[in-house]
């Protein structure tokens, strides 16, 4: 959320946002993506006022600035806003527990009349464009890959903690407290096809940040058509990272076996986190996205993680 700012605002203005991250310390929670009902941004004496309930928002328990979304009540255009969770009308509660992901920090906030000055307003976030330049729209890709690389963080660390679970001996296709052998065919192929899957989905996504990294060096000469091969681009390993942690994730307890019901062995966090993140990230929607672009040429949508 520290370095959204960039690709939402002026230079001088972003800078500004970041070094104030930076010097406070700041962990900033939220989040840009839409949700119903909106927060409504009203015009006020000095600036503006921001109402309205979100839930589900990441890190808002822990967070020192919170990051929203806003649509202007005048003219219904979603903005970027800051908010300091400390000012008068602000409430932050926990959320209901999830079964994964518990690490995140989540909860929900009510704003009731906040003042927001205009430095707290970063940009829009308008999907049309007219308004949002290619530049911009980089933040829907960039922010995306954040969620494809905890995706990849957790089909590797599956695999490298079942892997050192087999090299013990145990496998779900022995007798209990019956050594396998590491030359088992059932233990080798299933690891075999998980780390394609896995390392297919890494150089994926290695190919995803390679293009996203060369779209700001593009500045404002960035076209439509090179975002939206960036973003076809994240999509795609959006998809392949989704399908790799979730095989990971399942198929792990299947190498295992029933030991890894055990608490103890803690195999099932990675199910848990993955299956959590998926439900929020789901990968039907970049399927299609991909799909229709290369079937008709059409822009993937600005689309921001949960």
């Amino acid at each position: 959320m520290s370095w959204s700012a960039r690709f939402l605002t002026e230079p001088a203005r972003a800078e500004r946002f970041e070094r104030e991250s930076a010097a406070g310390r700041w962990c900033r929670g939220g989040g840009f993506a839409p949700q119903e009902p909106p927060l409504t941004l009203i015009a006020a004496a000095g600036g503006h006022v921001l109402n309205g309930r979100q839930n589900h928002f990441s890190g808002v328990l822990v967070a020192d600035r919170l990051a929203v979304r806003a649509v202007r009540a005048d003219t219904g255009e979603p903005l970027a806003v800051a908010v300091d969770p400390s000012r008068r009308g602000v409430v932050v509660e926990s959320g209901a527990e999830t079964f994964g992901q518990r690490l995140a920090a989540g909860g929900s906030v009510e704003l009731d009349g906040v003042p927001v000055g205009a430095d707290d307003v970063l940009g829009s976030l308008s999907a049309d464009e007219a308004v949002l330049q290619p530049p911009a729209a980089l933040a829907s890709p960039a922010g995306r890959l954040v969620s494809v690389q905890l995706c990849l963080g957790m089909a590797e660390g599956v695999l490298a903690e079942a892997r050192e679970y087999s090299r013990a001996g145990a496998s779900a296709w022995h007798p209990v407290g019956q050594a396998a052998s590491p030359r088992d065919p059932h233990i080798l192929t299933a690891y075999g096809e998980l780390t394609v899957a896995t390392r297919s989905a890494s150089a994926l996504t290695g190919q995803a940040m390679q293009a996203l990294h060369a779209g700001p060096a593009c500045g404002e000469d960035l076209t439509y058509d090179e975002y939206a091969e960036i973003s076809v681009l994240v999509a795609v390993a959006e998809a392949a990272a989704s399908r790799a942690v979730q095989d990971s994730t399942s198929r792990a307890l299947d190498i295992v076996g029933a030991p890894s019901a055990s608490s103890r062995l803690g195999f099932d966090r990675f199910w848990r986190n993955a299956r959590t993140l998926t439900l929020y990230e789901p990968v039907t929607p970049r399927l299609r996205d991909v799909g229709d672009c290369f079937l008709n040429g059409a822009h993937p949508p600005f689309v921001l993680p949960a």
